[in-house]
């Protein structure tokens, strides 16, 4: 098992968020949280990222224990998360923002090859490599934000809402290119407000509500749960507000 958390309680000031949360995510699976605005997707994310730091419980990847160490540290240990919402540098270039994503890799041929890698993956940033962030497209964005994910070299790739806001077709090659990333080796946790989209995608998935992981499963077996439909399903693929 590459990354496995247990009984993750997290508080922000006096109201604790997540009562307790266990997943763990096998080496090159794709795995997935879902749940309803509010259910502490985004805030698990961050705590294995370790942004946001727990108040109980463990989080290990590959053996060793992230829950006390600095977040750029978790990056040097294998883990890239791509942030809700993008968070590009809009005043620095295309290259200048992957450059930054490389920030814990110290080795010019290696940060060239995964330079590379990304521009193959996504011929349109090669093309923009020298545009200002900030100018290009909402799916360009996306674009960006994961090619910086992904030069850190991680084991993990912690996605956070990446179809958000996006118009369908752009919906559509962003969940292509994840599924290429994690056939390429990459183990892969998106949390996603598209359920049904996001199920589709991955092997297995986690249902949260209210701080708790109240299903668990084969992403098939989800798809098929009638309670899972009508509660997390029905409609999920219009919800476009964040957790």
């Amino acid at each position: 098992m590459l990354l496995q958390v247990t009984d993750l309680h997290v508080r922000y000031g006096n109201i604790e968020v997540l009562h307790g949360i266990n997943l763990e995510v096998n080496e090159g699976e794709i795995v997935t949280i879902v749940g309803a605005n509010g259910a502490g997707k985004s805030t698990t994310l961050l705590t294995i990222s370790g942004l946001v730091k727990p108040s109980r419980g463990s989080i290990r990847f590959d053996g060793r224990a992230l829950e006390s160490m600095p977040a750029h540290e978790i990056v040097e240990a294998g883990v890239a998360q791509v942030p809700e919402g993008r968070r590009i540098f809009g005043t620095l270039t295309t290259q200048e923002n992957l450059n930054l994503g490389a920030f814990t890799r110290n080795d010019p041929g290696l940060i060239k090859k995964n330079l590379d890698r990304i521009y193959a993956l996504f011929p349109v940033l090669a093309e923009r490599r020298q545009q200002l962030a900030g100018t290009l497209s909402g799916g360009e964005q996306q674009m960006l934000a994961i090619g910086r994910g992904l030069m850190s070299e991680p084991r993990v790739l912690l996605m956070d809402e990446p179809s958000l806001g996006l118009a369908p077709l752009l919906v559509r090659a962003i969940f292509t290119t994840i599924k290429e990333i994690n056939a390429s080796g990459m183990t892969v946790v998106l949390v996603e407000q598209n359920a049904r989209a996001a199920l589709k995608l991955a092997h297995r998935g986690y249902v949260l509500d209210l701080g708790k992981i109240v299903v668990e499963n084969s992403a098939a077996q989800l798809l098929a749960d009638p309670q899972v439909q009508s509660v997390y399903l029905g409609g999920a693929t219009h919800h476009t507000r964040p957790s």
